[in-house]
């Protein structure tokens, strides 16, 4: 911007965006304050760099809005974790099944636990059991993302929401 500014030709942009020509560096800092604006280099890597006579204030918040904007339309996805258990009755799952679906539908991934506590970890196919009579309830609003997994005392899936 302004006095920072090294190069000793540059091709210069009005403030309305038409293209002034090449002219020299002192010629483009006369013509800025003249017009009361300021140099700031748009693209410093092309021959010659193309700079641009803007009011910088404006021209930082119009930047900053375009940022804001952006960002108001991105949304997060989030990874929800539902707990269960091997011997979950059938209408705990579905209502544990119920909020997972809100969950998908809302974008969200989810992931199922199934929390082994005890001696129940001698008997890892009733998680393996309850994970895909869950997946098969699920298959409408989401799809899994990989294979169920041992971590420690639990058996995980992941869950993506299916794109509509």
């Amino acid at each position: 911007m302004n006095q920072n500014i090294i190069a000793k030709t540059v091709r210069l942009i009005s403030e309305e965006g038409k293209q002034i020509g090449v002219v020299s560096l002192e010629e483009a800092r006369r013509k800025a304050a003249e017009s009361k604006l300021d140099l700031v280099e748009i693209s410093g890597t092309a021959k010659p760099p193309v700079i641009r006579l803007v009011n910088f204030k404006k021209f930082k918040y119009e930047e900053e809005k375009k940022e804001r904007l952006s960002k108001r339309k991105t949304r997060e996805t989030d990874t929800k974790e539902i707990w269960l258990s091997p011997n979950i009755s059938d209408h705990d799952l579905d209502i544990r099944i119920q909020r997972a679906s809100e969950f998908l539908q809302a974008g969200d991934r989810v992931k199922l636990t199934v929390k082994f506590a005890g001696r129940e970890i001698a008997h890892p196919e009733r998680g393996h059991q309850v994970l895909s009579k869950a997946q098969d309830l699920l298959k409408e609003a989401g799809e899994k993302d990989s294979e169920p997994r041992m971590l420690g005392r639990a058996l995980v899936i992941n869950i993506k929401p299916v794109k509509k």
